[in-house]
C-alpha cells in the first residue's frame, strides 16, 4: 500500500510539474508578446516626439516671422502664442504604480 501511495503522489507531483511547465511556457510567450508591442509603442512614441520637436521649431520660426511682419508693416495680428503642453513631457494623471516583482 504505502509503495502505491506513493507511486500515486510521485504520479501526481509529475502531473502538476507537467501543467506547471505548460504555464510558465505559456506565461512566457505573453511576456515576449507584451514586450514586442512594448518596443514598438516606444519606437513609434519616439518618432512622435522627433515631429513634435521638428513642428514646435517650425511654429516657433513662423511665430517669429509673424512678429518681424508685424512690425515692419505695423499691422496688429493675433499671433498664437506656443502651448505649453506642447513644449512639457506628457504626464500621467496619476503616479505609475510598480507592479510587484511575481517571479
Amino acid at each position: 500500500r504505502s509503495r502505491m501511495r506513493k507511486q500515486q503522489h510521485l504520479e501526481e507531483l509529475m502531473g502538476q510539474v507537467t501543467k506547471l511547465k505548460s504555464e510558465n511556457a505559456e506565461i512566457s510567450q505573453r511576456i515576449d508578446a507584451a514586450t514586442q508591442l512594448y518596443v514598438a509603442v516606444e519606437s513609434e512614441n519616439n518618432v512622435l516626439r522627433a515631429q513634435l520637436m521638428e513642428l514646435t521649431d517650425r511654429l516657433r520660426s513662423l511665430n517669429s516671422l509673424l512678429h518681424i511682419v508685424e512690425e515692419v508693416s505695423g499691422l496688429a495680428m493675433d499671433i498664437p502664442e506656443i502651448p505649453d503642453i506642447l513644449l512639457e513631457p506628457w504626464q500621467l494623471p496619476c503616479p505609475v504604480q510598480p507592479l510587484p516583482n511575481a517571479f
